[in-house]
């Protein structure tokens, strides 16, 4: 039992050690980010920089959705236009 209370002591502090090492990671992310944005805010051309992101979300949004909701043709139906195109194309 001695062994068990040891063992349990070890994971009580890796799981602090974890949720400390996330509250860190999570802090010094936001920070970057409010550093970066600050920046943005101070430029001149923030209105300009504002229109090329929401066209770069228009166009991963765009090609996310084609990816996604397309659905691709059958296999079998690609394979016999590929051999309708060979026979055309060999005169019959």
């Amino acid at each position: 039992m001695g062994g068990d209370a040891g063992r349990r002591g070890g994971l009580d502090e890796q799981a602090v050690l974890l949720a400390a090492g996330l509250a860190d990671l999570a802090v010094s992310t936001l920070t970057s980010a409010a550093g970066a944005v600050r920046g943005l805010l101070r430029r001149s051309d923030t209105a300009h920089l504002a229109a090329q992101a929401e066209q770069d979300l228009r166009a991963r949004g765009r090609l996310a959705l084609d990816r996604y909701a397309v659905v691709p043709p059958a296999h079998l139906e690609v394979l016999a236009r590929h051999v309708l195109a060979r026979r055309a194309g060999d005169g019959g």
